[in-house]
């Protein structure tokens, strides 16, 4: 009986990610990237999981099983020297209920200022993204958990910028039949829309007109675009292998408002009640042009560091056209 319901749940999951393509343009781009070497080393395949300080990300609901406190660093080595950061903070309330603090940022170094025709300037500008977030979860059933997330977001290069506020809310679910259900959805808010001094320019009113003022300052206006909002449905379960082995599958079904429907796939094997993990995994399959191929990543647990669990994991992503990202990720529950 379980496996027919696990079989038709994930028919109907792959069915879903066959929608109709809305490629488009949105803003924030940044709040696409998968956050975490554990969740993307299984292919991004994370919503049903979503069991430590990523959750923030993935699935705010299950921060609420997290019955310990964590502090989360990850770093990528994102495409074209660009770094990929997050920060997480995760403080249970009570049984029922956690808190938690998140802060992702995007950055490079700074550029040289260059005009038409390659003209050199000597001046340097950087670009940087941010968001900052704060969650609350909490278990309704000792089966059923919800979770919210509220966050400012800015985006800025040179002298301007752009801000917006956002939420995200999720579900999760342990079924009568032992697997897990995990639904989310992401960055629901304002859009977002450039403004500063960049966009201050010098106009002359009226060409035709001798002696009239010709730097009367005029502002560029720039249009309004979406935060790249994203609709999750997960599904999760984990098998034993032995008395401390087991093997944890995932599958996502995603529906970008900027991009055609897709699923992702993953598994972890924990090995040692999981002092050692090994993942892989792949995204966005059913998406025409994908970028990404491939995912896989290793991670080791420390249960006995200073009285406290230390955690560490690695992951590798590999892009078709792009070469390969990196990232690693430290935590410590305590």
């Amino acid at each position: 009986m379980r496996k027919k319901y696990t079989i038709i749940l994930i028919l109907t999951m792959i069915a879903t990610a066959y929608g109709v393509n809305k490629t488009g343009t949105t803003s924030a781009k940044f709040l696409s990237i998968g956050v975490g070497s554990n969740a993307v080393g299984m292919g991004s395949a994370y919503t049903a999981i979503a069991d430590d300080a990523t959750a923030m990300y993935w699935n705010p609901a299950g921060l609420s099983f997290h019955d310990t406190k964590e502090i989360y660093f990850n770093h990528a080595n994102w495409l074209a020297d660009i770094s990929f950061d997050y920060f997480g903070l995760t403080i249970p309330l009570n049984s029922s209920s956690t808190l938690g603090i998140s802060i992702t940022s995007v950055s490079m170094d700074e550029m040289e200022v260059t005009r038409y025709g390659n003209e050199e300037t000597g001046e340097t500008f950087k670009a940087a993204d941010y968001a900052i977030a704060s969650t609350y979860s909490v278990d309704l059933t000792d089966r059923f958990s919800i979770g919210l997330n509220g966050k400012f977001i800015q985006q800025s290069i040179a002298n301007s910028h752009a801000r917006g506020i956002a939420i995200d809310l999720g579900t999760l679910f342990t079924t009568p039949f032992g697997f897990n259900l995990g639904t989310s959805i992401s960055n629901f808010g304002s859009k977002l829309r450039m403004t500063g001094d960049d966009l201050l320019v010098g106009v002359d009113v009226d060409e035709n007109i001798d002696g009239n003022n010709e730097s009367v300052t005029g502002v560029l206006t720039t249009d309004y675009f979406d935060l790249p909002l994203v609709l999750r449905i997960g599904i999760s379960d984990q098998f034993k292998i032995g008395l401390k082995n087991n093997i944890i599958l995932s599958l996502d079904a995603v529906s970008p408002n900027d991009n055609a429907n897709y699923i992702n796939l993953g598994g972890k094997i924990n090995i040692l009640d999981g002092l050692v993990s090994i993942y892989g995994g792949v995204h966005s399959l059913f998406l025409d042009n994908a970028e990404s191929e491939f995912c896989f990543g290793v991670g080791v647990k420390l249960p006995s560091f200073m009285k406290n669990t230390l955690s560490i994991n690695y992951t590798y992503e590999q892009m078709k056209f792009l070469g390969g990202s990196q990232q690693m990720s430290i935590s410590i529950n305590y």
